[in-house]
């Protein structure tokens, strides 16, 4: 058994920015979320982009967590991580099915202010 983590901090301006692109916005939204993501996000109203944000730092963390897992980098895409958040409101990590077959138990942690938000993962693999 071996204990991975991740972490990853990112200005929630520079995702901002991306989304409201008027030439690669929709590109990118659709590139690095799924569909769930964003319709959560987009409820969110004037709060939208530190959801964004925060969700693109937990599959940045995610895939720091598990990248010496992978047989190479681009076995994995963004959308093949999704991040929810379960009943209680604790975020949560969905990993694409046999894209990480040994990875026993993942935790997510997200936080975020007015200008950066973050995420911590803790991952056991078999």
């Amino acid at each position: 058994m071996k204990i991975c983590c991740g972490t990853d901090i990112i200005e929630i301006e520079r995702i901002k920015q991306s989304i409201e692109d008027e030439k690669t916005g929709e590109t990118f939204k659709n590139r690095v979320y799924t569909q769930s993501e964003i319709d959560y996000c987009e409820g969110k109203g004037m709060q939208k982009y530190q959801h964004y944000a925060a969700r693109f730092a937990a599959k940045e963390a995610v895939f720091k967590a598990i990248s010496e897992q992978l047989e190479n980098k681009y076995s994995i895409s963004w959308k093949d991580i999704e991040i929810s958040n379960n009943n209680q409101g604790k975020p949560q990590v969905k990993i694409a099915k046999n894209k990480l077959k040994n990875l026993e138990n993942i935790d997510l942690s997200i936080s975020h202010c007015k200008s950066y938000a973050m995420a911590s993962v803790v991952g056991i693999i078999k």
